[in-house]
């Protein structure tokens, strides 16, 4: 159990010391598992750590162990899988001789020596913590000419300010604070935990200050670049044909390695060298399409973002660690672009790209300023899949599947990554494997039949399965087929007891899925299948049939980016009802008897027996209101 977390800073010249005290208690066997060994965690480049002491507190005696301590280093890239590499180092220590009941009292010193933004200073802590902690005590000594900036999310709790001599103090404490449950599926805006952000300054044009002379467009480039960037001038006169040619060059050109080691973390380096290496990051990449876009006469330059918390950033102070990403922001005329130099292959015109949207971003030149991405709007299905299911004609005849697939705007450039990234072959075994679950013995009978149509944005990806006779029949397969919409990735579904924040639905998401039964022999009805819609979600089905073709179709989207907290019970309803409503079994070796009455969808008939119907009803109750008129007029004018 956690006893004690002392975290106090203190100014220099230079940077600033950081001492972390932290008390905690060994109450059982797990805990001795984690507890008898500590890490220090840091950056070469730009700290010095001392660790000050490590003791062990055992039945009121103090035992000191920092003598005997011994360090192993090592570097541990957690992002290297993803071509993230940051230079960061772990000093491990075991701890001889500890045993449950101990206490462990360690305190380390970080001499902090920042690379960039010298006159920046920003800390943030969590004001609650998961597990219980006894005490949390953040102290900060900064010289009283120089004030911080203190902003609070999600807590209340103010520090106490005092003086010494030319500094001041101040000073958070929590004693025993409620420990707090992290909800699952919390949108960025939505803070999770209490926390508290200091910084040294509250204008965001401090952090431009800091970075913006080594983002400037350079104006030279290798020759064979220059001859592309001037071929694409001579061929699209347009600067939005310009733009957008550029981005993919960058995009396509360049490989994705980030080489954050330490002012390489927010540094980037010069774009021949870039250029020269054939890889980059998103500070590489961003400068090298914001120059070509400078050349090509397009007003041009670098933003920084935050991938995960971008839509919270107005809710924190100025800090450069609050971004991870660079992108570009674009100006032609009256219209802004937000472009991702590291989103490769994306495909489309000025018109329907899809441009970046991670919600506030800082560009490094024009406003000082925080400014919002606009979010994509769906009005139509990105994605459309249909699976037509050709049943044998004859006896003996395999059945045959044939899956259409099609991906537009963001989840064409989705696919279009996704088909780079691996095999045709591995991709097609994936396919394989998701029908081969529900129909045993299927095969594929084709390779995956690939159109990408980049410049409108549209991928088609074309699948052909046969199902042999045999494996149609064995275990009466086509008297208990299964069809079923696979909507992809599932609707979160986090838990409801005690539920306070909203649920994040992510980013919008419209799929129409389909399928086609083709040379039945009877009519099938899809009345049973329902529409699920809400103010969040929405599942709308709909069904027709001929005498041999039975055709069903589901359109889902989300409605929202989020439901509230108290609409929960309503939203995990509708989830289980349109799970409900994507799967159905069939028996169809069924046929029709002669002349039987079978539920047909035929929207042409339904309209031809409404007008027939309200003929006739105008038949029963106007020609004998025409009568009775007739023998009204009859019987006043007497003839």
């Amino acid at each position: 159990s956690w006893l004690l977390s002392d975290d106090q800073i203190n100014h220099r010249a230079v940077g600033y010391v950081e001492y972390w005290r932290t008390v905690y208690k060994i109450v059982d066997r797990p805990g001795l598992e984690q507890g008898a060994g500590i890490d220090l965690q840091f950056d070469p480049s730009r700290h010095k750590v001392t660790l000050n002491h490590l003791q062990i507190i055992r039945d009121g005696a103090v035992l000191d162990r920092l003598e005997d301590v011994k360090f192993d280093i090592f570097r541990k890239e957690k992002d290297a899988e993803k071509g993230v590499f940051d230079g960061w180092l772990t000093a491990h220590a075991n701890i001889d001789d500890v045993r449950v009941g101990d206490i462990i009292d360690y305190g380390s010193t970080y001499e902090i020596t920042p690379l960039v933004g010298k006159e920046l200073f920003f800390k943030s802590f969590a004001s609650e913590w998961e597990e219980p902690v006894a005490l949390i005590r953040t102290t900060i000594t900064w010289p009283t000419a120089q004030p911080l900036h203190v902003k609070t999310r999600g807590t209340q709790l103010r520090p106490s300010i005092s003086s010494s001599g030319s500094d001041s103090v101040y000073l958070w404490e929590i004693a025993n604070p409620k420990p707090v449950k992290v909800e699952d599926n919390l949108p960025a805006e939505y803070p999770a935990w209490g926390s508290v952000d200091v910084s040294s300054t509250a204008n965001w044009q401090s952090v431009v200050d800091a970075v913006a002379a080594h983002y400037k467009p350079v104006t030279s480039f290798p020759a064979d670049f220059a001859a592309k960037l001037d071929a694409i001038a001579i061929k699209h006169p347009v600067p939005a044909d310009r733009m957008v040619q550029a981005m993919q060059l960058v995009q396509d050109q360049i490989r994705y390695v980030s080489l954050s080691i330490g002012a390489g973390s927010h540094i980037p380096r010069d774009p021949a060298t870039v250029l020269r290496s054939g890889f980059g990051d998103c500070k590489d990449k961003a400068l090298l399409l914001a120059s070509s876009l400078v050349r090509l006469g397009i007003s041009a330059e670098v933003a920084l973002a935050d991938l995960d918390q971008g839509r919270a950033l107005d809710q924190h102070l100025p800090a450069l660690s609050n971004f991870d990403h660079a992108i570009v922001k674009v100006k032609i005329g009256t219209q802004t672009y937000w472009l991702d130099a590291t989103n490769d292959l994306q495909g489309g015109k000025a018109h329907n790209f899809v441009q970046a949207d991670y919600g506030f971003a800082l560009p490094l030149s024009s406003t000082g300023g925080l400014e919002k991405m606009p979010s994509p709007v769906l009005t139509s299905p990105s994605v459309q899949v249909e699976e037509q299911f050709d049943f044998p004609r004859k006896s003996g005849d395999p059945l045959t599947l044939t899956v259409f697939s099609m991906y537009e705007d963001a989840n064409a450039d989705w696919m279009r990554q996704k088909l780079a990234s691996q095999s045709l072959t591995d991709l097609s075994n994936t396919y394989l494997q998701y029908y081969s679950k529900q129909y045993p013995g299927i095969r594929s009978i084709a390779g995956l039949d690939i159109i990408d149509r980049r410049d409108g944005n549209v991928l088609s990806v074309k699948e052909s399965y046969q199902l042999p006779a045999d494996a149609l029949a064995a275990n009466d397969l086509a008297k208990q087929f299964t069809i079923k919409a696979d909507l992809g990735g599932s609707l979160p579904t986090p838990t409801m007891v005690g539920r306070i924040g909203p649920i994040s639905l992510g980013t919008p998401f419209y799929k129409r899925y389909s399928i086609v039964m083709r040379n039945l022999k009877a009519r099938f009805s899809g009345e049973q299948i329902k529409d699920v819609i809400t103010p969040y979600v929405s599942l709308k089905a709909s069904w027709s049939n001929t005498p041999t073709e039975f055709r069903v179709g589901w359109n889902f989207q989300t409605l929202e980016t989020e439901v509230p907290a108290k609409a929960i019970v309503d939203y995990l309803k509708s989830v289980d009802d349109i799970a409900d409503n994507l799967q159905w079994q069939y028996d169809f070796t069924y046929e029709d008897p002669p002349l039987a009455k079978v539920k047909v969808r035929d929207p042409a008939m339904e309209q031809r027996q409404v007008i027939a119907s309200m003929f006739l009803l105008s038949l029963l109750v106007g020609v004998p209101f025409f009568i009775a008129y007739r023998r009204s007029r009859h019987s006043v004018f007497g003839g």
